[in-house]
């Protein structure tokens, strides 16, 4: 009996470790949590479109991520969504409780929901989860429990099932359905029936059915394991994972190329074998995953894993250079000491040493499957592995040893020893302690530790030897000594120790190594190179364009030149093979690395181009570089969103480009947007779908129309631009990664409509406004020219009146002179005619006198003769005063006074004689009847008798004044 418990213990153990050797290489695992995604934290399936977005079947309806952004799109009656499917045009057939459909992006590349349920039977239109959505063919097929939907683009049919259905799958060119009570049937001719296999299948509970190989596919079940279906025959497959499957269930299943198989379990996570049964990989919480429960698989495009779990998402970068290597997974251990070493791998942690065997003709370490063992009696600090003199030797914080297979043999103990360093052209080793140096000798066979060298009592954890036996070595905290060794090296001659006065920048943190024939040294502020004429150090010159003033923790050569380095907690490499822009070498970060290596202890073991060692804070990275760089993951770059931004932003497009009512890769000329100049700012959202180097991949983008250049490479994946003014404009974006590779710009056009003060009518009417405004300006021009005409005309009048007023003025003036005189002249001559007048008028009265003075006398004297005698006194008395000399005189002067008064009646009254003009005359002159009696020498009747003749000539009424009439003559 205890033989036979002991025989199933034995089997049991051996099993177990069959499962246990898995590759000792593990991908990168991302853990994507519900409140990542914002969503229910079941993902119950995953797919992937040709522009690479991922959707997920989610309890609250679609989610999809673009590497960036996730974006949820429920159902109409918020139902769970449980099975994806994505036919060639872009279509994402989705279904859930009475619910059934697509999502399908409308013109705007926004994902709108299409229903199809109105397709189906009415007595068919209520059902329950969907679980499985399948494209065969032409047509989409739906599984419920209860019921298949056959979907053909116009109609729906429906296939019940005896007993409920539990799988629907496709493989190769059948498509498969499991039947809880007949069992496995297979799609012909548009019925089901039932495959007759050599093994009955109503009790396997079939998960899923997957392509194997040629005409045989692969069968997974819940609880039974897996099988192989070729025709009619069904076979166990015997597989190293039987004993899992026995005690888990299997959700999932996907045949993920390269002759390797991924299983989802309900409580062990994935599991991958390959086509022999043999376990490869296995992937559960221990490995960083979220949860063990896989509800759904998908192998991208690019060959990594997505799985949807009970809780979160969970993306394992399969397809990677970069692998994780715990040498203890049940105890975090520091790692900074690795070597391959008699087909073993040693790696040194903080808490012993351990080593995994290694298969023969393995290129890929990280590949290898195999168990870590501890090596015993090395529990504690490991601080390095060097192989000298074909052997390995550890420091250890106990001293020093030799590793040999799987045991340790000291060579010096009593104190910790940092590294080793062999002397050139010699078989001696020198260590660095904890406290100095040790000299170390071999005799071809085996290692002796001489006495420890004195003269120095520092320790010295980085050990380099250049080409004249010089040992140099570095103290964290003092510098670096240079030391001068006698020559059977067993004491020091001399030393010297460099610090900031001599040339390096500080006494803090400094490396020191040997290589390409230099000593070097490697600082806080960039790389520092001996002079040895000046006996200091200076900052190099071929290493400064590289590292600059950064901090520089850890240099490593390897086999074809090239330098790995460590500079502050980035991995990377100058490599010498690849020359570029101009220089011997090409820089190569590793942004997978980052913070990975131990703070101010960084370590790197170049062992060849396929495996590249960097140390961490927990088991070590490996690199396959020559795989890294031959990558030939195709960039891409996604356009997901462009919102036009105002009071409120608006969504002009969803993320997918459309061309004949499919999804394609590039803008439509029938998708270009036209808004109006109110939305003239922009929201711009970009992401790659290379989910793999999300911390390898930079942005660039360009707005062409407005950005005259492509912007600086940046991380960001979103953009703004505001206030732009009307016009077309071109958004470009593109990514690349560290290795220098870019992808091909994808472009997004759009339109700013001008305002309407901005449109061609706006810009007719301006121009019409123009000319009006050059018409009118020419026409007010005119107005001002003819009012400025007009009033220099005016002026001219003025100036011409001024001029002839001050003609007038002066002619006035002049004519005053004249009238003056005149007046003087006609006062002159109404004063000679005033005088004529009155000498007249006197002469007439004096000789009036003198004749009646003469009567007188004569009566007095009373004699009759003397009248006789006197006779010729009165007729000369009478002829004088009839002599017409004297008033022709005064005519003259009476018509040059009074206008010509006398020449005027005479030709207007011509009827007038001599004496009617005297009298006129006298009259005008309002001389009074007797002055003009006098003149007359008339009675005052006489007067009287000719001034009516002369208003009887003159046919005067008798109201006209005879005085004013006459006055009037001359006016």
């Amino acid at each position: 009996m205890k033989k036979i418990i002991l025989l199933i213990l034995i089997c049991r153990a051996l099993v177990y470790s069959a499962i246990a050797q898995t590759t000792i290489g593990i991908p990168a695992i991302k853990n994507y949590t519900h409140n990542d995604y914002g969503a229910s934290s079941e993902i119950w399936d995953v797919k992937q479109d040709k522009n690479g977005i991922l959707y997920f079947a989610n309890n609250d309806g679609l989610l999809t991520f673009d590497g960036s952004y996730w974006k949820m799109y429920p159902l109409p009656n918020k139902g769970t969504i449980k099975a994806l499917a994505i036919d060639p045009s872009g279509k994402i057939f989705v279904g859930g409780q009475d619910e059934v459909g697509y999502f399908f992006p409308d013109s705007n590349g926004i994902l709108k929901y299409h229903s199809i349920k109105n397709l189906m039977p009415q007595k068919a239109r209520q059902f329950a989860d969907i679980w499985n959505i399948v494209l065969f063919n032409d047509e989409v097929l739906f599984r419920t429990i209860e019921c298949v939907f056959e979907y053909n683009g116009t109609e729906i049919k429906t296939f019940d099932a005896p007993g409920g259905w539990r799988l629907l799958a496709k493989a190769g060119t059948q498509l498969f359905a499991e039947d809880k009570d007949e069992g496995l049937m297979f799609f012909k001719g548009s019925q089901w029936q039932l495959c007759h296999t050599t093994l009955p299948t109503a009790n396997l509970h079939i998960t899923g059915v997957m392509d194997y190989n040629k005409d045989t596919v692969l069968v997974t079940t819940l609880k039974q394991g897996l099988f192989l279906l070729t025709g009619s025959a069904l076979i166990k497959k015997p597989t190293a994972i039987d004993a899992i499957l026995k005690n888990d269930l299997v959700t999932c299943a996907k045949n993920i190329g390269n002759n390797r198989y991924a299983i989802g379990t309900k409580a062990r996570g994935l599991i991958i074998i390959d086509g022999e049964g043999n376990l490869v990989e296995r992937f559960s919480n221990n490995e960083g995953l979220q949860n063990n429960n896989v509800l759904g698989l998908l192998l991208d495009r690019d060959k990594n894993l997505w799985l949807g779990l009970e809780s979160g998402v969970d993306f394992i970068n399969y397809n990677t250079s970069v692998k994780h290597i715990y040498a203890s997974k049940d105890n975090q251990t520091k790692s900074n000491a690795v070597s391959i070493f008699d087909n073993k791998l040693f790696i040194g942690t903080s808490n012993g040493l351990y080593t995994a065997t290694l298969n023969p003709g393995q290129q890929d370490i990280s590949t290898n499957k195999g168990v870590f063992t501890e090596v015993e009696n090395t529990k504690g600090q490991v601080w390095s592995l060097k192989e000298i003199n074909n052997h390995l030797l550890m420091g250890h914080e106990d001293g020093s040893f030799i590793v040999d297979n799987s045991n340790i043999k000291p060579i010096s103990t009593g104190q910790g020893a940092w590294r080793f360093a062999a002397v050139p052209f010699s078989t001696d080793i020198i260590a660095g302690t904890y406290t100095g140096l040790q000299l170390i000798k071999y005799n071809g066979t085996d290692f002796k530790a001489e006495q420890k060298l004195e003269g120095i009592y520092e320790s010295l954890p980085t050990l380099a030897i250049d080409h004249d036996q010089i040992v140099w070595a570095s103290h964290p905290y003092r510098g670096v000594f240079k030391i001068q060794l006698s020559a059977d090296r067993k004491k020091i001659m001399r030393f010297t120790q460099y610090t900031d006065h001599n040339g390096l920048p500080s006494v803090l943190n400094n490396h020191v190594y040997f290589i390409k024939n230099k000593i070097l040294v490697a600082t806080e502020k960039g790389i520092y190179e001996y002079n040895t004429g000046k006996n200091k150090f200076e900052q190099s010159a071929f290493f400064l364009p590289v590292f600059g003033n950064a901090s520089v923790e850890h240099l490593s050569p390897d086999a074809m030149g090239n330098v790995w380095f460590v500079s502050d907690q980035r991995v990377g490499v100058i490599d010498f093979t690849k020359p570029a822009n101009g220089k011997p070498y090409t820089i190569i970060y590793f942004p997978e690395l980052a913070g990975q290596t131990v703070k101010a202890a960084g370590y790197i073991y170049p062992y060849n181009m396929q495996n590249i060692f960097i140390g961490s804070n927990n088991g070590v990275f490996h690199l396959n570089y020559r795989q890294y760089v031959k990558s030939e993951t195709r960039l891409n770059v996604l356009l997901t969103a462009v919102k036009a931004i105002a009071e409120k932003d608006s969504l002009i497009f969803g993320g997918y480009f459309m061309k004949d009512n499919k999804v394609a890769t590039a803008q439509n000329n029938k998708q270009i947007a036209t808004l109006s100049n109110h939305w003239n700012s922009f929201h711009f959202e970009y992401s790659s779908t290379l989910f793999a180097q999300k911390s390898n991949e930079e942005f660039s983008y360009k707005l062409i129309g407005f950005d005259e250049d492509w912007s600086k490479w940046s991380v960001k994946t979103e953009k703004d631009y505001t206030n732009l003014p009307y016009g077309q404009y071109t958004f470009a974006v593109r990514v690349r990664n560290n290795l220098g590779n870019a992808s091909s710009p994808v472009n997004y056009t759009f339109i700013v409509e001008p305002a309407w003060y901005q449109t061609v009518w706006a810009y007719l009417f301006y121009l019409l406004l123009v000319i009006y405004a050059i018409y009118w300006a020419i026409k007010q021009q005119k107005k001002r020219f003819d009012l400025h005409q007009q009033k220099h005309e005016e002026e001219q009048k003025r100036l011409s009146y001024l001029h002839g007023l001050e003609l007038d003025r002066n002619e006035k003036e002049i004519m005053s002179l004249k009238n003056d005189n005149l007046e003087t002249e006609l006062n002159y001559k109404n004063k000679e005619l005033a005088t004529i007048t009155m000498h007249l008028v006197e002469r007439g009265r004096i000789l009036l006198n003198i004749k009646e003075e003469l009567a007188a006398n004569i009566k007095k004297l009373n004699q009759p003769d003397l009248t006789h005698e006197f006779r010729s006194v009165f007729k000369l008395v009478s002829d004088t005063e009839k002599k017409d000399d004297d008033w022709n005189h005064f005519a003259i002067y009476f018509d040059q006074v009074h206008n010509n008064f006398l020449s005027i009646m005479k030709a207007r009254f011509p009827g007038l004689s001599p004496t009617d003009l005297k009298l006129c005359a006298y009259l005008r002159l309002n001389l009074t009847s007797k002055e003009i009696a006098q003149l007359m020498n008339i009675s005052l009747k006489g007067v009287e008798i000719s001034r009516y003749r002369v208003r009887k000539k003159l046919a005067l009424a008798t109201e006209v004044n005879l005085y004013y009439f006459l006055i009037d003559v001359t006016r």
